[in-house]
Formats: C-alpha cells, structure tokens, sequence
C-alpha cells in the first residue's frame, strides 16, 4: 500500500506523517511536490499539516490553486481515500473538497495541546478501525481551527452523518469547556459526502507512537490501511454497522 505526502511550501508535519506511513505502519509512501502533476500511483493521499504559503492569504487558500490538487480532485472523485490534517483539512475546505470554512481560534489564540474527540461515525477509510463513540486523546496545534459553515449546510452535514470527529470531555460529554476553538457544533472531523475525504484538525501522526504521549491516533492511521486491505472493514468502510445506530448525544441535548 502507498501512501502520497504532499508538500507544499510550508507544511511541516510532511515528514511527521511520512514517517508514520512507513516507520510506523510499515507502508510505503511518496513525499509529493505540489508542483507536481502525478500522485505516482498512490492508494492513499495525506495533505498534511503546517503553513502551505505561508498562510498569508488565508489557511489553505493559496494551496488550492498547487497542480497538484487538480490530481488530488481527480483521485478523490474517483472515489480514493485522502485525508488532510489540520492545514490540510483548511486546503480541503478551500478546495470545494468539504464544506465549510476555518475561522480563527475562539479566543484569537494559537492553541498546542493533547484534546478528546469522540468518534462518531466508522464508515470512512480514517475510521473503520474505530468504534463509535471511542474516546481519542490527539493532540492540536493551529490558530485557525474554528470551523463553521451557515445553518443550512450544518444541517445536511449532519443529516448525512458527516461529522466524524467531536471535541469532548475525556468521558465523551460535550461540554463548551472541552472545545478548544470554538468550532460550531463541536466539529474536530469531517468527511465528503462520499465519506472517502476526510479532515480533521487533531494531529495523528503525533500521536502514534508511546514517546510521543499517545498513540491513539493509530486508530486513524490504521483504518485505511485496513479499509484498503483485501480482507478489511466490513461493508463501504464500516466495521460492524455501529456507525448506523443512533447517535449518543445530539448538539444541545
């Protein structure tokens, strides 16, 4: 299985996640140039974290424009997993590739530290591994992950079950408190419509690895080498159905 790691002038978590494609999961993996034209016969894309152009425009708004993303649209059309972390998941948003927009930290300040965020839905390629409901302790660190998106998209999004990722207490409760951005309804993760693209502002591949305090983003990283794997998640990335029962707690309940 091949990973592709874009890279874009500023990301730096490109070789985070390079190095847990393939140190970690033992797969193989491409650091890609977003100047590039060919995902290289990729199974997999990672838009990963950082500052791609420096953000000086706005998060993620320069990137959309790299050669690169018109292959990363193609491939994720096609129905291919891709999954952007923290500015990735922002270059997604400015791509047209999921809904919504980043606004600045609630509070208008950089945050870096370990969150919980609950699983709620396991039919994705990030997710299959997952139980719904389970508790993830991933650490963050942008200035600009408030995400937001105007009533009527929030309600369609969740109508088609496409939050994936909430900010909780570490027994799974919401609670404003444990919401580190501000980011409407909670949301730390989102998938497409076709739940094949995946963002997330938490960060993964640090957290896959004891050293590094956690690995509970193992759970992420593992899903799509499992979805993807001959004998893996059961049904169009599901494990188990879980994802279908009701949810366990609805936005303001």
């Amino acid at each position: 299985m091949k990973f592709a790691v874009v890279v874009f002038p500023g990301s730096n978590c490109d070789q985070d996640a390079y190095h847990a494609a393939t140190a970690v999961l033992g797969q193989t993996a491409d650091l890609v140039w977003h100047k590039d034209t060919s995902l290289k016969g990729a199974d997999v894309v990672v838009l990963p974290g950082g500052f791609a152009h420096g953000d000086y425009l706005r998060t993620g708004a320069m990137a959309r424009f790299s050669p690169i993303m018109r292959e990363v649209k193609v491939f994720a059309d096609r129905g291919g997993p891709v999954i952007g972390i923290c500015n990735g998941f922002q270059v997604l948003l400015e791509a047209g590739l999921l809904p919504g927009a980043m606004l600045r930290n609630r509070g208008l300040k950089y945050r870096c530290e370990h969150v919980h965020v609950r699983v709620e839905h396991t039919d994705t390629p990030f997710t299959c591994a997952a139980r719904q409901g389970q508790v993830l302790r991933i650490p963050i660190g942008h200035g600009e992950g408030n995400y937001y998106a105007p009533s009527d998209v929030l309600e369609r999004i969740e109508k088609n079950r496409q939050v994936i990722l909430r900010y909780t207490t570490p027994d799974g409760r919401l609670d404003d408190g444990a919401n580190p951005n501000g980011s409407v309804n909670a949301i730390a993760g989102l998938c497409s419509e076709g739940r094949n693209v995946v963002g997330m502002m938490p960060h993964p591949e640090r957290a896959c690895e004891p050293l590094l305090g956690s690995t509970d983003g193992l759970v992420i990283l593992q899903s799509v080498v499992q979805a993807l794997a001959p004998i893996g998640c059961e049904g169009p990335f599901a494990r188990g159905g879980g994802s279908q029962g009701p949810a366990l707690q609805t936005i303001g309940s």
